[in-house]
């Protein structure tokens, strides 16, 4: 996972690994996916990308 310190500054530092993330074309929903079993883990609501998940193509 990504570290984060100072802690509060509402930053991260480092891309979150063993992540990533693919765009659903029919709900329009960004899902999120775990590259080690390749199950997906959670879809974003608003529309826009994670921040620091890379992008599957």
């Amino acid at each position: 996972m990504a570290t984060n310190p100072p802690k509060g500054d509402n930053r991260r530092i480092g891309a979150v690994k063993e992540r990533s993330q693919v765009l659903n074309p029919t709900t329009e929903v960004w899902t999120k996916r775990d590259t080690n079993t390749g199950r997906f883990m959670d879809g974003k609501k608003d529309g826009t990308p994670f921040k620091g998940v890379r992008r599957e193509k």
